[in-house]
């Protein structure tokens, strides 16, 4: 095999019918996705959607699209962009987690220079982007399927208020407070990967990166009486838990468990192109202090290939044994097809 070649690939076929107009399909754009048992489920970072597939031969196919908003009541509406950049499930709970992040509205094409500066200056926050919470999983048309309510379980998330319960937590925190106010995609706060473990929540940001250092945001989230999710004082101190990561400057786009250590995608801060690998963090679950986490702790699991303006790493979940399924944003159009809508999914084995 040579070098930079994934082990395999997977095709994953959708629906034709359950697209959006105006939106771009979920080959298009993928953002995460998590595999369990015969089940598939993948975002995109428009709208409040998840896409389910199942097994099917060597592939997934059977695709139903999940509207999230008719499980919850969602604070900017139920169509508005979630920008879920992380899914995990622990046990028969899918977490999904929104960037949380700020965002400039692309103004204009690539190369074109008038752009009016007080446009420039404008920053939008869509309160979906706030979401953090976890959704019960029963067995529905031969797969798992989110529900509202299953029995005593219900769904639950942080309480939405103004700009996010996570905002407010980190407002005073003298690492990151200071790039709240920055969109993402600019070192801004912007969150793309979450990992679980019991009460335990692990978020991977994006940005900011400080230094050559990533960060890694713990948290203890537990049902409150009135049906959200709150996060408790750790060690009888702050709400989160702060890893730094030396991760050679790069930002994280995924993360998921690989027994006790945490697998991180890591990439580019900003748009565009540049160096992007699956890194290792070994007995990262045993982890109970807060601080930095040097080089000598983390390993390089695969190099992954800087293609260009395409696939851009964003998703990340076990395929089997060592392998590893990864999707992309942004897919070399040699993957895609519209007719019917499918991607060729890449597999790659991890050291």
């Amino acid at each position: 095999m040579a070098e930079f070649e994934p082990s395999a690939t997977v095709r994953l076929t959708f629906d034709s019918q359950a697209s959006t107009p105006g939106v771009k399909g979920p080959q298009h754009n993928a953002s995460c996705v998590i595999h369990a048992d015969d089940t598939l489920f993948l975002a995109c970072d428009e709208g409040a959607t998840l896409e389910r597939l199942l097994r099917h031969g060597q592939g997934f196919a059977g695709h139903r699209r999940i509207r999230l908003g008719e499980l919850i009541d969602l604070p900017g509406g139920s169509d508005s962009e979630m920008d879920i950049e992380g899914l995990s499930i622990e046990g028969d709970w899918l977490w999904v987690v929104g960037s949380q992040s700020l965002k400039r509205k692309k103004l204009h094409a690539r190369g074109q220079a008038d752009v009016p500066l007080a446009k420039l200056a404008r920053v939008d926050w869509q309160p979906n982007r706030q979401f953090l919470g976890r959704f019960p999983l029963v067995r529905h048309e031969g797969g798992l399927w989110p529900v509202a309510q299953d029995g005593e379980r219900r769904a639950m998330h942080l309480k939405f208020r103004g700009r996010g319960q996570l905002r407010r937590w980190l407002a005073k925190d003298p690492h990151l407070a200071p790039f709240l106010e920055i969109p993402s995609k600019e070192n801004g706060l912007d969150v793309e990967g979450i990992a679980t473990r019991g009460d335990r929540v692990w978020l991977g940001l994006r940005g900011p990166v400080l230094g050559r250092r990533a960060v890694i945001l713990e948290l203890e989230l537990r049902p409150t009486r009135k049906g959200h999710l709150k996060a408790s004082r750790i060690d009888g101190q702050a709400r989160l838990r702060k890893h730094l990561v030396d991760t050679n400057g790069e930002g994280i786009r995924d993360m998921k468990w690989d027994g006790d250590d945490l697998l991180l995608i890591t990439g580019p801060v900003l748009s565009g192109r540049g160096p992007t690998s699956i890194r290792r963090l070994p007995g990262f679950a045993r982890q109970l202090e807060r601080g930095v986490v040097g080089p000598e702790e983390v390993t390089l699991a695969c190099d992954l290939p800087d293609r260009g303006e395409v696939d851009h790493p964003e998703g990340l979940t076990r395929w089997d044994g060592t392998d590893w399924l990864v999707v992309h944003d942004s897919p070399d159009p040699k993957r895609v097809s519209n007719e019917p809508p499918s991607l060729d999914a890449e597999v790659w084995t991890l050291r």
